[in-house]
This record gives structure tokens, C-alpha cells and sequence, in this order.
């Protein structure tokens, strides 16, 4: 069987809930919706850490943040620990990460061929939080209300000059592919074109902006400081949600921003498309679109995320491609099953591994099929928080737990706004208990609590030491060598012309 080209898309901080596809009346996000319409969609996909880098580090390799130690922002991924794209180029592929992984440690790669442009944020300590202080804010990163209220528009931003860059990298890595194979070379890729938005700030390009000029943004629902369960007012305390008052207008202001930078986000998905389109690779190419999580935007005062509700801890993903039925899966997964899923589309199998994995492959629900399981794990050990959160989703129940905090329950099928903890409801009592079995068996707290406090305090030391002097940084630089780019004295410019030229002289699309 011919092994297809995969593509990645994948956003940071994109809840689904302002997708068109997954039933945002105004969200304005023609590129996604029409993968949707032809492909998969997942309507209980979730993330395994609500935090952009332990997320992703769970996403390239496949197993829990407690397993690989991946606690926070400022941890370490281990170049011994095996990706999917270490995977996919045994098997074959060429690997390419175009954008943000949040690599954090000496190892930039993790088993990508090419890597075409840097990343947006530190790849050293600098962020390690400290739970012997975990009320304290790093204000050197920590969000607060400022990017709410500083939310609005803007021709550029850090981030939009990120995002153009790293979707003119990979439509050129596309096309050189394009390139490849009508040279000849029908090996396989996978491209991980993995962008900065929606991510706060809140704020957009003029004409993302202007898409929302007459939609009504609506006000999310907040809960007062006293409804809170005591994680989500640690979180309000440290983003500051629980001292700066936001007025209705900065709220939708905010939320219109989001809005318009996930729009932003789905022209990027449409840049990739096309290029996969004009470079006739469309039809052996498997697409998936997610993200690392989601953003709460105001849900019950929460912004952000770093909780378990819907708005933070689900992500969407999509489906289209090659062999892919059309519908939707409401069976609970996360992003740990992208791993097996990738390993059995490149024809691999599990004797590969070089480490046991959590996650399992998502192709038979891709084909329409029934889910053996229908569970999704979730695992916090970052700030805000002095001790690990869990997260269960079996079916439609959702189970939170912290051992220095009140469980919480919730029916999805019955509140999908996760407003009613039904822990110490009696008709819930069978599957409360279930659950703080589980959770009992599934994890040793303490001891995860002891190893995040001292990964903490290595990395706090470490990153004291790289301060204190010169010092190489982990920063990725791509390399360029300009000499052998377009025409140089050494080439022949006839010879250099037509080599660029696609599709080839005499060939249409």
C-alpha cells in the first residue's frame, strides 16, 4: 500500500467552540469547515495537559505528561524519548516542522529531518514555576488581564510576523516536494505546519477584524469568586482575573480578537491546502487540524486555560484525507493517540516502539468504525496549583481530582457547560467512587508531587547557572546557505531556472 503524505495543522490555544464546523454560528473559518465536511471530525478530542509545551510534548511522543516528565513550560523533552517523527523517518518519511513545538532542552529536533524555522518562545529554564511558592506569579511570562484589555487591532504583532513566516516556510517545503516527485522521488513526507494563533494577545489584523464588523459578540458566563472550586480561584489569583474587573466592551473586544485571529488561523490552513493542491500532492495526503488546548475566553471568569473545562482541556481535530470516512466520532481521545495513529498509516508497527506508548490509533473511527474505548486522560503538574490535577472523561462523565481540593463531576450529556458537581450526588455515588478508584490506581500523587518539586529545583538552578555567564543558547537557528540559493556565479542560470520552475516546463497541474 502506497504510504500517504501526512500534514499537520496545528494551532495553539483554538478552542473548538469557535469553529464553524463545530457549530459557532458566526465564526467565519471556510478552510476547516470544508475539511470537516469531507473528512473526520472528533467532537470530544482533548489535550493531556492544559499547557502549551507539556501538550505538545505528549502530542510528538505519544504518552502522558507524567511519564516523560513533561510538568510545565520550562521542562525538559529528552532527546531519548522517541517522537512520531523519529517513527515516521525509520519508516521512510521525510520530517519537517515548520513553526512552534516548544522544544525545551539542547535537542531541537526530535526526529525531524528539517526544521525551517525557529520557535517563538524560550527553549531554556527561564519558566520553571516553583511549588514551594506557587502563589507567586513569573511576571516575566505569566498572562494577566492586560492582554485582555489591551485587546483590539493591529496591522503586526510578534506573533502574526511568526505565523506569515512559518506559513511561507512550509508552502515553500511543499512545493520543493512537489519539486521532488516530478524529479522522480515519490518517497513519503510529513510536514508539521504548527502556528502561534489564536494565542493570546488578543489582538488582529485589520481585515480579520472587520469579518466581525456586524456579528454580536456575545458575553460569556461568569460565576462569582465564591462559586469557584478552589483550582480554578488559584488560577483567577494568579492571571489576576480575580482582582482586575474587565468591562463588558474589553470582553468583547477580546473575544471578537479571538475570533478573528481563529479566521487568521484557517487562511493558514487554506495556504497549506492549496499548496498540497497546486503541487498535485492533495490526493495522497492525510490532514489532520488540532491544537495544544484551548482558550476558557471569559467562560465562568476563567481566561486562558490550565483547567479542565471544555473551553481550556478540549482541542479540535480533524480528519480528511485518504481513506477517511465522512462524519463525526463522539468518542472521548486526545492528542497521545496521534502517535499510533501516524505509526499505522506509515505501514509501521508496534514492535517499533521504543518506548510503550498511551495513546491508540484513531483510524478505525477515521473509517467510521466503533471506538474499543471511549476515554480521554488529563494531567497538570505546572503553576497555580501545589499539587497534580487529574482529568477523566470516560463516556460522557468528566472527573477532576487534586488531592488538597474537592472532586468534581460533571455530566457532559446533561450539563455541557459543566455547572452542576455531581461528586457528592447519590445518583452518582457508584460512578464517583469508580472514579477515585481509578485515579488511585493511575497515580501515585506524592510521588509525582516529589518529582515535580525536584525537576523544579534542577531546572532553577541550572537556568541560574546558563544566567550567570556565557553560555550556548538552545535557541534553534535554521540553517541557510544562501551561496547555493536562486543563482550564484557557480551556477548556470538556464540550469537554475528550471529547476525552480514548477510544475516543470511542458507539465500542467
Amino acid at each position: 500500500m502506497t504510504q500517504p503524505n501526512i500534514v499537520v495543522v496545528m494551532a495553539d490555544q483554538l478552542a473548538p467552540h469557535f469553529i464553524g464546523a463545530y457549530g459557532h454560528k458566526g465564526a467565519k473559518t471556510p478552510h476547516m469547515d470544508k475539511l470537516a465536511a469531507r473528512g473526520m471530525r472528533f467532537d470530544a478530542a482533548y489535550c493531556n495537559s492544559p499547557l502549551c509545551a507539556p501538550s505538545r510534548f505528549a502530542f510528538m511522543s505519544g504518552q502522558y505528561v507524567s511519564r516523560i516528565a513533561a510538568y510545565d513550560n520550562a521542562s525538559e523533552f529528552r532527546a531519548s524519548v522517541p517522537t512520531f517523527a523519529h517513527y515516521l523517518k525509520a519508516l521512510g518519511y521525510r520530517t519537517c516542522l515548520s513553526g512552534k513545538m516548544h522544544f525545551v532542552g539542547p535537542d531541537q529536533m526530535h526526529g525531524f529531518q528539517d526544521r525551517i524555522t525557529t520557535d517563538i518562545y524560550p527553549a531554556d529554564f527561564a519558566w520553571t514555576p516553583d511549588w514551594e511558592a506557587h502563589d507567586e506569579r513569573i511576571d516575566k511570562w505569566y498572562h494577566n488581564m492586560q492582554t485582555v484589555k489591551e485587546s483590539g487591532v493591529a496591522i503586526a504583532t510578534f506573533q502574526t510576523d511568526y505565523d506569515d513566516e512559518v506559513e511561507f516556510a512550509a508552502r515553500r517545503w511543499l512545493i520543493e516536494r512537489g519539486r521532488d516527485h516530478a524529479a522522480g522521488d515519490v518517497s513519503p513526507f510529513c510536514l508539521v505546519a504548527s502556528f502561534i494563533h489564536p494565542h493570546d494577545p488578543y489582538v488582529a489584523k485589520p481585515e480579520f477584524w472587520d469579518l466581525y464588523a456586524d456579528y454580536e459578540i456575545d458575553l460569556p458566563q461568569g460565576l462569582s469568586l465564591e462559586e469557584h472550586d478552589p483550582f480554578s480561584r488559584r488560577v483567577m489569583d494568579g492571571i489576576e482575573a480575580s482582582t482586575v474587573p474587565l468591562s463588558g466592551e474589553e470582553i468583547r473586544r477580546a473575544r471578537r480578537a479571538y475570533l478573528a485571529n481563529v479566521s487568521y488561523f484557517d487562511s493558514k490552513v487554506g495556504a497549506i491546502v492549496k499548496a498540497l493542491e497546486e503541487t498535485g500532492q492533495i490526493d495522497n495526503t492525510l490532514i489532520i487540524v488540532t491544537a495544544d488546548h484551548g482558550d476558557m475566553l471569559g467562560e465562568r471568569g476563567l481566561w486562558y486555560k490550565m483547567t479542565f473545562f471544555e473551553h481550556s482541556a478540549r482541542v479540535p481535530l480533524i480528519f480528511a484525507g485518504p481513506d477517511v470516512a465522512e462524519g463525526t466520532a463522539p468518542h472521548a481521545c486526545s492528542l497521545v493517540d496521534l502517535l499510533p495513529t501516524f505509526l499505522e498509516v506509515a505501514g509501521g508497527t508496534p514492535d517499533m516502539l521504543g518506548e510503550p506508548v498511551d495513546g491508540r490509533s484513531l483510524m478505525p473511527l477515521t473509517r467510521g468504525e466503533d471506538a474499543p474505548e471511549d476515554i480521554a486522560i488529563g494531567e497538570y503538574c505546572a503553576e497555580m496549583t501545589p499539587w497534580p490535577v487529574f482529568m477523566i472523561r470516560r463516556g460522557t462523565l468528566k472527573y477532576i481530582h487534586c488531592d488538597v481540593d474537592p472532586p468534581q463531576l460533571y455530566d457532559l450529556s446533561r450539563d455541557p457547560d459543566e455547572r452542576v458537581n455531581l461528586a457528592d450526588d447519590p445518583a452518582y455515588s457508584d460512578a464517583a467512587a469508580a472514579f477515585a478508584c481509578e485515579v488511585a490506581e493511575r497515580w501515585d500523587s506524592e510521588r509525582l508531587r516529589a518529582d515535580v518539586l525536584r525537576t523544579q529545583k534542577s531546572r532553577r538552578a541550572l537556568h541560574a547557572a546558563m544566567e550567570a555567564g556565557a553560555s550556548e543558547p538552545w535557541d534553534y537557528n535554521p540553517p541557510r546557505d544562501a551561496s547555493q540559493e536562486y543563482v550564484r556565479n557557480h551556477m548556470d542560470w538556464t540550469a537554475a531556472a528550471a529547476r525552480y520552475r514548477f510544475p516543470p516546463m511542458g507539465e500542467t497541474n
